[in-house]
């Protein structure tokens, strides 16, 4: 008899669909994510392109689907540590991490209150703080608090949220647990993280306050970001008068990501609406090699370049300097059209980082094949395991979510291959 269960690694959106999508045609499902939290990095994304409409009204339909699924069991917190066997009949170890706080909450907040120690804050790229028992944020699914024991223990705070819970729903000593599950395929729908902007020391970032990236940027821009949607200069808070934004940092480049991350132009003309609805008078300048928009993006391209009035210039930034004089930083680049290094000064520069996939660091555990940049190649490897999303090509929201709608279609003929 075919083993019709598929385990879905990654919670993000590639994962959620197709996890839904093989539940809704009569599949048991696992989803297993590490974060505390469904959505993966679409819940930090303050607006889609082209539509700029907001995520969260798209994530609620998801988690609905979930709630309403008796075949969907989902795991936060936990990650696979083994897989063996072979497609419609694998093992799969999963490690289930300690969140130290239990089914009970209600998510009251008296804990918050209650707690003395503080963290950055992951959900914000360490823009703000939070406390050491949180909700990850504001639409977080499960709706349930997370403790962050290394903080709690360096504090000393001795179990001071577990005293004023009345529901008894913080656990200080909950352990890791192992547990293991038997399915017929797997979906590997890890995701993405931002280039590290530490590597690309030219642009000095992490040296000036003022050179950040593009998700930081996307979370300075939401309503329940660190700066309450306000786009500023992290130095001190200040308003912006211009804003230089340079494309590829760190992608089409030998000496890092050699992929194009092909979403990074569409973001970067996405943050440009941003600034222009709150900076009317704003200087918008944009570096690039190309500008990458393919198919329906093209409108919106010329749409947001003129409703923005966004300059051009056609160059790969080269270095990112500060002026002592002014606190300004200064973009110096060769302008192609003009034949001339520029050198221009912005109070605010946005490196448009790529997409690196989260398998170029921590791999599948069995015999999978990758890229020169880590992402998956289609099709090879162990047959019954289907990579899906941003582990196998850079992808926006939207294709991303048809590439798991057909991960899902293929990992139900894996159940009925394997038996």
């Amino acid at each position: 008899m075919a083993n019709k269960s598929i385990l879905v690694v990654g919670g993000g959106i590639s994962g959620l669909t197709a996890a839904l999508e093989a539940a809704e045609a009569g599949c048991e499902v696992y989803i297993v994510e590490k974060n505390p939290y469904l959505g993966g990095r679409v819940t930090q994304i303050n607006q889609y392109f082209p539509k700029l409409c907001p995520p969260n009204c798209g994530l609620e339909i998801n988690f609905q689907r979930i709630r309403n699924n008796p075949r969907i069991n989902f795991f936060t917190m936990a990650e696979v540590e083994n897989i063996s066997g072979q497609e419609g009949d694998f093992s799969v170890t999963v490690k289930l991490n300690p969140r130290y706080v239990n089914e009970n909450c209600t998510g009251c907040g008296k804990c918050v209150d209650a707690c003395p120690a503080e963290i950055d804050n992951p959900f914000n790229y360490g823009m703000n703080k939070i406390k050491a028992i949180h909700l990850p944020h504001d639409f977080a699914f499960p709706m349930r608090y997370v403790i962050n024991a290394d903080a709690c223990k360096e504090a000393g705070c001795a179990g001071k949220c577990a005293e004023v819970c009345e529901y008894k729903a913080i656990e200080p000593d909950m352990q890791p647990k192992t547990m293991n599950l038997n399915v017929g395929a797997i979906v590997w729908a890890t995701g993405w993280e931002p280039y590290d902007a530490n590597k690309l020391s030219y642009y000095g970032y992490g040296r000036y306050k003022d050179v950040i990236t593009n998700v930081i940027m996307e979370r300075m821009a939401a309503m329940d970001g660190p700066t309450s949607g306000k786009i500023v200069r992290p130095s001190g808070g200040k308003e912006i008068n211009s804003i230089a934004f340079v494309q590829c940092a760190g992608s089409r480049d030998e000496n890092h990501l050699k992929a194009c991350s092909s979403v990074c132009c569409l973001a970067t003309l996405k943050h440009a609406t941003y600034v222009r609805e709150q900076y009317p008078e704003a200087q918008i300048d944009i570096y690039y090699i190309d500008i990458r928009a393919r198919g329906k993006n093209e409108d919106f391209f010329t749409r947001v370049q003129e409703a923005a009035g966004i300059n051009l210039i056609k160059g790969k930034a080269g270095e990112i300097e500060a002026d002592s004089d002014t606190g300004q930083l200064v973009v110096i680049a060769e302008d192609q059209d003009t034949q001339q290094v520029a050198r221009k000064s912005y109070d605010l520069v946005v490196l448009a980082t790529g997409m690196e996939p989260s398998t170029a660091t921590a791999p599948i555990p069995t015999d999978m094949a990758y890229d020169e940049d880590g992402f998956v190649v289609p099709g090879a490897g162990t047959a019954g395991i289907v990579a899906t999303g941003c582990v196998k090509n850079p992808l926006d929201v939207a294709a991303a979510v048809r590439d798991a709608t057909a991960a899902a279609l293929k990992a139900i003929q894996s159940t009925v291959r394997g038996q």
